[in-house]
């Protein structure tokens, strides 16, 4: 059986010997062969070449051909700023400012000749040629949501309150760019689409099944017809909305470690639908050692009581610096459970624990606005919490202190562990959670800021 195949036996729901792997080795990919993220992002030669060493070096049973969100939101107006060791990310929102929401005319929806679009559909055509036998290749799409977000910036949340409508038809707009980029993908050769849509974490399921319900019920249902399988990829501590993703009905859900496993296989098991993840991305594959990564994949899978249904992969974009030789233990911990399981019986991580001193927060000057990311420059979730933030920061000016710790630091992840902070991203105001994995509105994080200061 080859690597597809295994990966489309899960899709279908049928049992197999092995679990499926998909190393979603986005901006990574570049760093196996000498690329800087912005290279592998625009130029059609360097992509292909970099994932065909992912393909070479991880052994995939799936495998995107691009890891970028922004990719839409630069075909429909929307700034970027440019990394070497990250995707883009927004800088400039068309929509942002304007009093009311209005949806853009459907004829602004990209076309195949749209920005970036001809590169990534050339790549997907030759990756289809030269892997696409033995590894399913995934075309990544921007979630409505997502999108939405990157359009109007962090006045989409106050939208959901003010004006209803407007956002349920601004919705289904980006539910039909979201619908022509599956056609797109699935045409080049594209057997999976992921529907990448990280802002679904910030939202109550209230929201969820008010707003996003028929969307992604729609854009779903039209990959199937298409004849492609879909997986719907949420970054950020999602498990609330869990099942009423589930009851849209995509084939698979991809979550990261901020959802508990365990817990939200339970719920796709009772609809029937696969689910993908969640190596840490930071702690684990990117600061982690080898044998930290093979044990947390033998300890994963120890750990399920039924493993159909089930697609190991990193809980998000992988880190451009990921050790190559930690995604490799990861091949080797799926191929060779038992020795493995075996070798590191003894195995005890590392202590490298870093002693770090926390403010005195019963006597600071002044309200300290502490923002805990992944990373505002990788995280779309992340860079809407700290958009909020930054606007905070501007509304009160040097009233009030703020830093973002972005968990890809050592330190910050030592921090993160001495304060107790339960997921990513969050908000603490003087040392006090305030906003958990939920982008607070401009008005809901200025009465929080001038409680504190009383």
């Amino acid at each position: 059986m080859t690597p597809k195949e295994i990966l489309i036996k899960t899709l279908r729901h049928e049992e197999t010997e092995q679990v499926a792997w998909v190393p979603f080795a986005g901006v990574h990919a570049g760093s196996l062969v000498g690329y800087n993220a912005t290279e592998v992002l625009t130029d059609a030669d360097k992509l292909f070449e970099a994932l065909m060493e992912v393909n070479k070096l991880y052994k995939p049973s799936g495998q995107p051909v691009i890891f970028d969100l922004q990719v839409e939101a630069e075909c429909l107006g929307c700034d970027l700023v440019w990394a070497d060791d990250a995707p883009p990310s927004v800088s400039k929102h068309p929509l942002e400012g304007a009093e009311e929401l209005e949806t853009p005319c459907k004829c602004t929806i990209p076309k195949r000749n749209s920005g970036r679009i001809p590169m990534i559909l050339d790549v997907m055509k030759r990756m289809k040629a030269a892997v696409g036998e033995t590894t399913a290749l995934y075309g990544l799409i921007c979630g409505p949501f997502t999108l939405a977000t990157h359009l109007r910036g962090n006045d989409i949340f106050m939208d959901m309150y003010d004006d209803e409508e407007a956002v349920e038809s601004f919705l289904d707009y980006c539910c039909e760019v979201a619908m022509k980029m599956a056609e797109y993908y699935i045409e080049a050769g594209m057997d999976v689409i992921a529907v990448v849509d990280p802002l679904i974490s910030q939202i109550s399921s209230d929201h969820f099944e008010q707003f996003m319900s028929a969307p992604f019920s729609k854009l779903f249902a039209h990959i199937r017809e298409l004849g492609a399988y879909s997986s719907f990829f949420v970054c950020g501590d999602a498990t609330r909305n869990i099942e009423e993703m589930c009851k849209t009905a995509p084939d698979s859900i991809s979550i990261d470690e901020n959802v508990d496993m365990f817990a939200a296989k339970a719920i796709t098991d009772k609809y029937n639908v696969a689910i993908g993840g969640n190596i840490p991305l930071t702690t684990i594959m990117l600061h982690g050692t080898q044998q930290d990564n093979m044990k947390f994949v033998v300890d994963l899978l120890d750990g399920m009581d039924n493993k159909k249904n089930f697609i190991l992969a990193p809980g998000c974009d992988m880190p451009y610096a990921v050790p190559v030789e930690n995604a490799i233990g990861v091949v080797q911990a799926i191929h060779e459970t038992d020795s493995v399981r075996d070798m590191l019986k003894n195995y005890v991580a590392e202590d490298d624990s870093i002693e770090i001193e926390l403010p005195d927060y019963e006597h600071l000057e002044k309200p300290l606005v502490e923002v805990f990311t992944l990373d505002s420059a990788t995280c779309a979730a992340c860079t809407y919490m700290m958009g909020a933030a930054n606007e905070a920061k501007k509304a009160f000016g040097d009233a009030i202190d703020m830093v973002e710790y972005k968990f890809t630091v050592k330190e910050n992840i030592a921090r993160c562990k001495k304060m107790g902070v339960p997921n990513l991203p969050s908000i603490y105001i003087n040392g006090q959670l305030k906003f958990r994995s939920l982008v607070p509105s401009k008005e809901e994080l200025d009465e929080a800021i001038r409680a504190a200061m009383k």
